[in-house]
């Protein structure tokens, strides 16, 4: 063995060891790239249908290149490949599946075998790399990471991170923040996938977890769990609302959050270039927080829809520009915070639409009881909402109206009943013209009304009422240019809960034979021991130990039941 080779074998270690450290990668990665770059410039020389193995020995740097041939039972490649017979001439102890090695002496790398060695080792190394970086941030989503603007192309930032690189695409910057070349920048990794390029780091400034991960740095009580940011809404470079909630009765969450003189608060506004930041104290109570919410504009009354998360929020007439602000960003913000669809309106504006209403509803009661307009605006002004509820409610919630008497109550009622009867007859009439079966009268809950507006929707049949879904029937939300948009449903003016219109469904696809009457949903029932013991259950609570015995000897009970029943009875 020369000094030469031997200098050639430690420099190919030291190349190895210097490639491992560089890329952060193991060095025995680096050792097996070189392998193969050496294995694929020997079948180059020796033939490509050989099975030709390159070895390094990792502590010494020795070189042994062999050639391998399998002992199989049939051959189908001769330069691969042996039968047994001819194993055994060479060595009797051969079995099938042994692997005979013969070794091949040292190649000399030409030009094209050179490139040929470097682009397999790069590929090696390139891929050991990003599989590296693959692992090393799967687990750190969630996570803010520090780094250095590498370059910036067509809006897209590349972060260098030292181990690895990161993008923040345009979308995930702060509009207008203009970052620099070897600017140093913090990021939230909110995403890291792997692509055909390699895995991807996707980081963001924009996104609401980066703020409520600021606080976790700059609020020691938000880092150990004492304060909780059950969400954040943000329309980043620009504003933002954080509601925040303690575990502690003796921390303030809001006064914790904004530190001394803001300072807290002050550290994370400047990471996000001046973003002005509304905290908010959440609470479980969903008028209460919305309330919260809309600060810094003051709420006169809130009426909620818990059952489409909607609600009806009135503000003075002064508060409203303050309530919506500038291009509706408040109130969308505490949209987005709450996850209510929020409606505002001026104590002037519902005032006038519940005159419009009061109005709307005299005028029903006028033309369908064909009364003057004082009874007519008695009977709304006592809450009276239409003509159904005038007749068949309580006669005496009638009568004690003033001015009415119990004749008066009685002859509006029957003019009531009349109306509707009047009304049916023609709903009726109209349901047969729109073609709707009387079959689908017949689903519980379908009313002559509903049975309308399904004509009208081309639901005339009970399959055609089995084939709905409850969204069909009480309307549903779409995001339509960034913004919520109702779309209603064919009953959407009934009010349906979404169990009732989902059991009108299941009823009429039992009436169709889709489903049989053990698939309609059950309704729970609480019973009470009593009721689960049937006639087995008696009072024991006035029985002496004689009485008690004989009534469990009658219901097949032993005397040790009975005394533990005696025992408790008392």
């Amino acid at each position: 063995m020369s000094i030469g080779v031997s200098a050639n074998r430690l420099e190919l270690l030291q190349i190895a060891r210097a490639v491992a450290a560089e890329k952060s990668i193991d060095e025995s990665i680096v050792i097996e790239a070189i392998e193969e770059a050496i294995q694929k410039a020997a079948r180059s020389r020796y033939g490509a249908e050989n099975d030709i193995r390159a070895k390094i020995d990792p502590k010494t740097g020795e070189l042994s290149l062999t050639r391998n041939m399998t002992v199989v039972e049939e051959v189908e490649n001769e330069s691969q490949e042996l039968t047994l017979a001819d194993a055994q001439k060479i060595d009797k102890t051969a079995e099938i599946g042994t692997v005979f090695s013969d070794e091949l002496p040292p190649i000399e790398f030409g030009r094209v075998a050179s490139q040929t060695a470097k682009q397999v080792i790069t590929q090696k190394v390139r891929e050991a790399e990003r599989q590296r970086q693959f692992d090393e941030y799967k687990d750190r989503v969630g996570e803010i990471v520090n780094g250095i603007v590498k370059r910036v192309e067509y809006g897209n930032v590349i972060i260098d991170l030292g181990r690895a690189e990161g993008i923040i695409r345009r979308a995930d910057g702060i509009p207008r923040e203009n970052l620099q070349n070897n600017e140093r920048v913090r990021a939230y990794i909110y995403d890291v996938r792997e692509e055909v390029r390699g895995p991807q780091i996707f980081l963001s400034r924009a996104h609401p977890d980066f703020m409520a991960a600021l606080f976790a740095q700059e609020v020691p009580e938000v880092y150990e769990g004492i304060i909780e940011i059950p969400s954040v809404a943000r329309d980043p470079g620009s504003r933002a609302k954080i509601a925040v909630i303690s575990n502690d009765g003796s921390i303030d969450p809001v006064g914790a959050c904004v530190g001394m003189r803001g300072s807290r608060v002050q550290a994370v506004v400047s990471e996000l270039a001046g973003e002005k930041i509304d905290i908010i104290p959440w609470s479980d109570d969903p008028a209460t927080f919305i309330v919260n919410a809309l600060q810094p504009a003051e709420v006169a009354k809130v009426v909620l829809d818990e059952e489409d998360q909607r609600i009806e929020v009135v503000v003075p007439d002064e508060q409203l520009s303050l309530a919506i602000g500038r291009r509706g960003q408040n109130v969308r913000l505490a949209s987005q915070l709450t996850g209510w669809s929020i409606d505002i309106l001026t104590e002037e504006e519902e005032s006038e639409r519940r005159q419009k209403e009061f109005a709307e509803r005299t005028q029903l009661f006028i033309a369908a009881l064909d009364v003057d307009e004082v009874i007519a605006q008695l009977l709304a002004t006592e809450g009276f909402t239409d003509v159904e509820e005038i007749a068949y409610v309580d006669l005496g919630e009638i009568a004690v109206i003033e001015g009415f008497d119990e004749d008066t109550a009685e002859e509006i009622q029957a003019r009531a009943r009349d109306y509707l009867e009047r009304l049916a007859a023609e709903q009726d009439a109209k349901r047969k013209e729109l073609g709707v079966e009387d079959d689908v009268l017949e689903i519980e809950g379908v009313e002559l009304a509903m049975a309308v507006k399904f004509g009208e929707n081309d639901v005339k049949t009970v399959d055609d009422l089995a084939g709905l879904v409850t969204d069909d029937l009480r309307g549903w939300f779409e995001t339509k240019n960034g913004e919520r948009v109702r779309e209603p449903g064919i009953l959407e003016e009934f009010n349906l809960s979404a169990e009732d219109a989902e059991m009108m469904i299941m009823r009429a696809r039992v009436a169709a034979g889709w489903i049989s009457e053990e698939d309609l949903p059950q309704p729970e029932v609480e019973e009470t021991e009593a009721e689960l013991e049937g006639e087995d259950a008696f009072d024991v609570s006035n029985m002496d130990l004689a009485e008690l015995e004989a009534e469990a000897e009658a219901l097949g009970l032993d005397l040790d039941e009975a005394a533990e029943a005696e025992k408790e009875a008392d």
